[in-house]
């Protein structure tokens, strides 16, 4: 049974979705405070955790700030603010989704089903044979799911990984913006662009020497991004 955190300060929201979450099978715990919350997120064993922004104690930005830190499980972020800046923000500290109050309880069992079940593919090929992809100075170890930059690792969330190791196993071809969302969120990409081209600005700053003229990643106007070679 996969184990899941919410850390929500409205009692009747976290109510509702701990049912539908616990209808569909997960077990679920609930917290309502900021710096609580952190503490059991970093301590506690959980699959995926679901996040308020506007929490007492510790808002969400820092706290997933700090979960990034030490640990890739999916994190769904929620809010009730509609400005993309939040968005763009909660994505840069590295969470994995987004959704804006109200939504559909439905759809969060969707997102977290969905999720949970990319995350094990994604890390279930670590006991078979190593695989490396090595170009320039970048080394991409499949089985570790490591990067390092000429000898310096580089601390990559779940879905920056994710989208590196994509381009990089198709070197030079072009992937359009909402086919990388279709393919890493396995979701709907209508309306969420602005997801993927966040990932790219935060994986770019921490494998390139110069983010504003990219080596690796290249930025293909009007159409998407590919991996240079």
């Amino acid at each position: 049974m996969k184990s899941i955190l919410i850390i929500e300060d409205e009692k009747a929201i976290a109510e509702l979705e701990r049912d539908y979450l616990e209808s569909h099978g997960f077990a679920v715990e609930i917290e309502g405070r900021g710096d609580v919350g952190l503490q059991k997120a970093l301590s506690g064993s959980y699959d995926l955790i679901i996040l308020d922004v506007m929490l007492p104690k510790l808002d969400g930005f820092e706290i997933c700030r700090q979960i990034r830190q030490t640990k890739n499980i999916p994190v769904l972020m929620v809010t009730a603010k509609k400005e993309d800046i939040d968005k763009i923000r909660g994505l840069g500290l590295g969470a994995d989704d987004y959704m804006t109050k109200p939504f559909s309880p439905s759809e969060l069992v969707a997102r977290v089903k969905a999720h949970l079940a990319r995350y094990e593919r994604l890390t279930a090929d670590r006991g078979e044979s190593h695989e490396q992809i090595g170009i320039r100075g970048l080394l991409i170890d499949k089985t570790s799911r490591r990067v390092t930059i000429h000898d310096r690792e580089a601390m990559l969330t779940s879905k920056e990984y994710d989208l590196l190791l994509l381009l990089a196993s198709h070197p030079n071809r072009v992937f359009e913006k909402e086919e990388l969302f279709e393919r890493i969120w396995g979701l709907d990409s209508n309306g969420d662009a602005a997801t993927v081209t966040v990932h790219i600005r935060r994986l770019r700053e921490k494998i390139e020497h110069d983010p504003s003229n990219p080596q690796y990643i290249e930025t293909i106007w009007g159409v998407g991004y590919r991996f240079k070679v």
